[in-house]
């Protein structure tokens, strides 16, 4: 018997990184999967986003566990759409008890020349990781309440919601405002819903081994990049299984009194 068993997990970004992790341990613990993704390229991002042949790979790794995994294509942004994606597969697996706001990108100041450039980038940062969690909230909070059988909310921070972390362009710039605005939102909504059993929390990781920081635009390549993550404990990447083990307990029945709590997995960034 999985600690997961019967439940059913939306999973926002999931397409690889962090997002795919996340899917395919908690179907390893018993959860059927929503697994969204944007599947396209953002003008603004400077590496290539994931694929439709990446979210269905997503789906044969949750499958290979033995659970159900339903897969939709849809921008964070776009709420129709993102409401579109949790309504079919709530009607495939049968409902909704676990929320991961998780998309997310990563903009470099490299080729940014103009203050329409800022601005757009700081538009997209802003939209994915800010509005686009909002929209999660919101799409997951009707149904979450008339299920009348509580649920886990976690969305995805980083260190730069724990710390100024910026060089000034827009979007990292965006990015910083982004991961410091979703921890109100998860204060707010862990009020909001806490009557209905249902938590929200935030988890704070450090820098992941995935393609956003392992391209040749990211931030962290850089000196100024890696001196923002100066750690205490010997650790120099995570991997995102350590994000995903963590957001494991948030979820679980082991944290049933933990909500409106914002996380660090970060190895000591923030002191």
């Amino acid at each position: 018997m999985g600690q997961l068993d019967g439940k059913v997990a939306f999973i926002t970004g999931a397409g690889r990184g962090q997002g795919r992790s996340h899917a395919v341990l908690l179907a390893e613990h018993g959860a059927d999967v929503i697994a969204v993704d944007i599947g396209a390229d953002i003008p603004t991002v400077p590496y290539p986003m994931a694929t439709p042949d990446d979210l269905a790979e997503t789906a044969r790794l949750v499958e290979a566990t033995g659970r159900r995994c339903v897969t939709e294509l849809a921008d964070v942004r776009d709420i129709t759409a993102l409401n579109k994606a949790l309504e079919r597969g709530m009607a495939e697996l049968g409902g909704v008890d676990i929320v991961l706001a998780n998309a997310g990108v990563l903009h470099s100041d490299r080729t940014e020349t103009t203050l329409e450039q800022a601005a757009a980038r700081w538009d997209d940062a802003v939209g994915v990781m800010l509005t686009g969690v909002y929209n999660t909230l919101k799409v997951v909070q009707q149904p979450l309440i008339d299920q009348g059988r509580g649920g886990a909310i976690v969305i995805t921070g980083s260190t730069a919601g724990l710390k100024g972390m910026t060089d000034g362009s827009g979007g990292m710039s965006g990015y910083n405002a982004a991961k410091h605005g979703v921890v109100g939102l998860a204060k707010g909504f862990a009020r909001l819903l806490g009557q209905h059993n249902v938590r929200v929390n935030v988890v704070h990781p450090t820098a992941v081994d995935t393609f956003m920081i392992n391209n040749p635009h990211s931030p962290m390549t850089s000196a100024s990049g890696a001196a923002a993550l100066a750690r205490v404990l010997p650790v120099d990447r995570l991997q995102p299984v350590d994000v995903s083990r963590t957001i494991l307990f948030l979820v679980s029945d082991a944290a049933y009194a933990v909500t409106g709590v914002a996380l660090p997995v970060e190895a000591g960034v923030s002191l």
